[in-house]
């Protein structure tokens, strides 16, 4: 017999595995992008997407285990990373800068309404160790929305 409660915790893992598969398309755009990174700024926009690559690389596995501890499976595979992820491909290594930085920055937007919207589902799992995740996930989201905003004024 299913109960709400399993229901909500079937919904969260969902979207658990919807955010992992996020970050690791994040983490490969994040890196393209350091690596093709051309012009004046260079150097700064070298070093700044490679930091958020390094923080963003650095959830995957935080939230994979946690998939794990709620007795669950995660993603196995980049098939099903692409079938799950929000964040879509650039195979463009000319983009400009400027085109970086601001798709960049509505990735991690989007990132930031995914964290939002879990938000509920963890609570209504009775979940509050992914509760507590979501709220420092959002916070290093928002913070990486803000550095890529404020570094296209």
């Amino acid at each position: 017999m299913t109960t709400p409660g399993d229901n909500a915790k079937t919904a969260l893992v969902e979207e658990l595995n919807g955010l992992l598969a996020d970050h690791l398309a994040l983490f490969v755009k994040t890196k393209n992008f350091h690596w093709h990174v051309a012009g004046p700024r260079f150097r700064d926009l070298h070093l700044l997407f490679d930091e958020h690559a390094i923080e963003i690389r650095d959830q995957i596995d935080i939230i994979g285990e946690r998939v794990r501890k709620l007795d669950a499976n995660t993603i196995t595979s980049i098939g099903s990373v692409a079938g799950k992820t929000q964040v879509k491909d650039q195979d463009d290594a000319d983009l400009s800068a400027e085109a970086m930085i601001a798709e960049l920055r509505d990735d991690n937007a989007a990132m930031v309404k995914r964290l939002k919207a879990m938000k509920p589902l963890a609570e209504q799992a009775n979940d509050n160790a992914t509760d507590g995740l979501i709220d420092d996930w959002t916070d290093m989201a928002e913070q990486r929305v803000w550095f890529l905003s404020q570094t296209l004024k």
